[in-house]
C-alpha cells in the first residue's frame, strides 16, 4: 500500500476533529478525499505528510511509519498544500533549483528542474518572477516543486481553488498525467473534478469515514435511492398538481414552471398523461442522473 491510515484521532482543545479514521490507498490510484469545511480533510493530509502529529493512530507511506521515520517518509511524498507556500520574489527556475537543493539532488538538479518545467507547462514562464504569474501558473509551480523529488505519493489539497475554467482544465490534465505514474490523494470542493480525475472517492463527515468506494459504486449506493425527474412547463404550474400523480413522493420547485419530482420508479409516462389530461404543455421531461454533488449532500447533510 502507498498510504495506510489506521485508527487516527486528532483533537484541537476540546474539539475532536478526527475520530478513528481508517483507509488505505494502493499504488497508482487517484483518490478524491472529500468533506465539508471542518470535516478534517486538511488535518488528515497534514498528518499523512508529517506536518501534524496525531493524538493516536498510525500512518504509513510506502511502508514507512511517518511518526517513527519522518525524513524517510518525506522522501516518498510530494505535497501541495491549499495555500501554496512559494516565494514570489524568486524566479521560477531559481525557486525550483532551490527546492532541488533542499532535496540534495546534486548534479542531477538542473536536468530534473528542466524536466519538471516542461512537464508542468512552465516553459514560457520559467524566466519570470513567481509574483508575476497568474494563479494558474503559480499552482503549476507548486505542482512542479512537489514533483521535483520524484515522489511515489502526491498529496494535493485544493489544487484548483481560485483558478479560471481554462486553468482548471490545464491543472486537471496535468494531475491525470501524473496519476499514471504516482499515487494521488486529492482534496477538492469541486465535484466535477471527482468525475474528471478520480478513480475512487473517500468522504469524511464529522471526523469519520462515511464513504469509501469506486466513484461509480458511490454514485449507485447513495442512501437516497429515489429517482429524480425534471419537468418544465410552458406556463406557471402549481406543485400540488404534480403531487397528484401516483408514484410521486416529493416535488421540489425551482421556478414557477420548473420542478424536480422524487420517485421510487420512473413515472415519466404518468407525468405526460396527467399533463395532457389537464392541458398542461410540457417543454422538458427527463430523468436526471445522480451526480457526485447529490451524493455529497446526502452523506454530509
Amino acid at each position: 500500500m502507498s498510504i495506510l491510515v489506521e485508527h487516527l484521532f486528532k483533537s484541537y482543545g476540546k474539539q475532536l476533529v478526527l475520530n478513528d479514521i481508517n483507509f488505505s490507498i494502493g499504488t497508482g490510484e487517484i483518490v478524491a478525499f472529500l468533506g465539508n469545511n471542518g470535516a478534517g480533510k486538511s488535518t488528515t493530509m497534514k498528518i499523512i505528510t508529517g506536518y501534524l502529529t496525531p493524538d493516536s493512530g498510525r500512518v504509513e507511506v510506502c511502508g514507512i511509519d511517518v511518526q517513527k521515520n519522518p525524513l524517510e517518509a518525506h522522501r516518498c511524498i510530494g505535497y501541495l498544500p491549499e495555500h501554496n507556500p512559494i516565494y514570489p520574489e524568486m524566479y521560477v527556475k531559481e525557486y525550483l533549483l532551490f527546492i532541488a537543493g533542499v532535496y540534495k539532488l546534486g548534479k542531477t538538479a538542473g536536468e530534473r528542474v528542466d524536466e519538471m518545467i516542461e512537464k508542468t507547462g512552465l516553459t514560457r514562464e520559467y524566466k519570470k518572477k513567481i509574483g508575476m504569474l497568474s494563479k494558474g501558473y503559480r499552482q503549476r509551480v507548486g505542482l512542479a516543486q512537489a514533483l521535483i523529488p520524484n515522489p511515489d505519493v502526491l498529496i494535493l489539497d485544493e489544487p484548483t481553488t481560485g483558478l479560471d475554467p481554462n486553468q482548471i482544465v490545464g491543472v486537471r490534465d496535468l494531475i491525470k498525467e501524473v496519476g499514471k505514474e504516482k499515487t494521488v490523494m486529492l482534496s477538492t470542493h469541486i465535484m466535477q473534478e471527482v468525475s474528471a480525475i478520480c478513480d475512487r472517492v473517500i468522504i469524511i463527515n464529522r471526523g469519520k469515514v462515511a464513504v469509501d468506494d469506486k466513484e461509480t459504486m458511490v454514485l449507485s449506493s447513495v442512501q437516497d435511492h429515489r429517482l429524480s425527474i425534471f419537468v418544465e412547463y410552458l406556463q406557471p404550474t402549481d406543485a400540488s398538481f404534480l403531487k397528484e400523480i401516483p408514484g410521486v413522493e416529493d416535488v421540489q420547485q425551482s421556478t414557477s414552471n420548473q420542478f424536480v419530482l422524487m420517485c421510487k420508479e420512473d413515472v415519466r409516462e404518468q407525468v405526460f398523461k396527467h399533463s395532457v389530461e389537464n392541458q398542461q404543455v410540457i417543454l422538458t421531461l427527463k430523468l436526471q442522473e445522480r451526480s457526485m454533488e447529490d451524493v455529497f449532500r446526502t452523506v454530509t447533510k
